[in-house]
């Protein structure tokens, strides 16, 4: 008896320490999995926070440059291209004085090109030109490749209900260019005449008007609203052409008699074979043309009007020997 007591004994206890090391087991697993859900919480929340900052960041950066933008006084159109870091200018790339481009080196020169960098350093940023002529530099600024015109662009009251322009910069007059073998050497001279000009350009009507004005041709059916280079023969006519050098290149082969336009422009293809004729005419005031009711329109104008009041303007045109 006293035996099978004592096996008893020792077996319930046995029994007890493997209950007591399965539940110390238990435990530990427990124990174990309860520190992994723990850190997976802590780094889920970490990248909640992180996310928060990186939002609330990126709102006080676009804060800060609307900040920026009404410190500076920069409309939304103008802070759009400040933003894109380039301002995209039309030029010319075959006037020189104005905007004529190297062709070895690609580079530009000329007071238009000086201005388009002034304008693009005020704003902070590159300056990008892209070559235009009288047909396409208005259709390029309305499309919106460029921000705005700097082309020997002449005022115009017409021309002022489509787009915006600054206070002139420049004026220049209308006048023609022969060949010395031709015997022309006036107006009256080119009466009947086929006469060049750029398509787009304001130098068939401004020779038109000033051959009537002179008395060589009739006005009973000219009619300034309605006025078409490619339909005018009535004492003279016109060929227009897509850009100056073809136009000269004309001249050469006798496919004109004249090449008209501004006389800073002519004299780029006046050769020692070539003259003037006696009169300049239709004074051509330029201007920098921007899109109409445009924020931008505002930062040229008063950029243009601060460089005409303290001689930057009349320094470049002593530079570029246009006086």
């Amino acid at each position: 008896m006293k035996n099978w007591k004592k096996f008893a004994t020792m077996s319930l206890a046995a029994g007890m320490s493997m209950m007591l090391l399965a539940g110390c087991s238990g435990s530990t697993t427990e124990t174990t999995a309860a520190p992994e859900t723990a850190a997976a919480a802590e780094t889920e929340a970490a990248e909640e926070t992180e996310a928060a900052e990186e939002t609330e960041a990126a709102a006080e950066s676009a804060e800060e440059s609307e900040a920026e933008a009404e410190a500076e006084g920069f409309a939304e159109d103008v802070q759009a291209i400040v933003d894109r870091g380039v301002l995209h200018v039309g030029v010319k790339n075959a006037v020189i004085g104005f905007g004529y481009q190297d062709t070895l080196t690609g580079e530009y020169s000329g007071m238009e090109i000086d201005l388009a960098q002034k304008i693009a350093d005020y704003l902070g940023v590159d300056v990008e030109y892209t070559a235009v002529t009288a047909a396409t530099r208005g259709e390029l600024l309305d499309s919106g490749d460029i921000d705005c015109v700097l082309a020997t662009f002449t005022i115009t009251d017409a021309r002022k209900e489509t787009w915006d322009f600054t206070t002139p910069y420049y004026t220049d007059y209308v006048t023609v260019l022969v060949e010395q073998s031709s015997g022309i050497t006036s107006l009256e001279g080119l009466k009947d005449a086929k006469v060049g000009v750029s398509s787009g350009s304001t130098s068939a009507k401004s020779l038109t008007e000033a051959m009537i004005e002179a008395g060589f041709i009739s006005d009973e059916n000219y009619d300034a609203e309605t006025f078409d280079p490619a339909t005018w023969t009535e004492g003279i006519s016109f060929q227009q052409y897509d850009d100056y050098p073809t136009i000269s290149t004309a001249l050469s082969a006798g496919e004109v008699d004249a090449f008209c336009v501004d006389k800073s422009i002519l004299a780029v293809y006046n050769t020692d074979s070539r003259t003037y004729i006696d009169e300049q005419f239709a004074p051509q005031e330029y201007g920098i043309a921007t899109t109409k009711g445009s924020g931008f329109s505002e930062v040229c104008e008063e950029l243009i009007t601060g460089w005409l009041s303290d001689g930057t303007i009349d320094g470049l045109i002593e530079e570029y020997s246009l006086n």
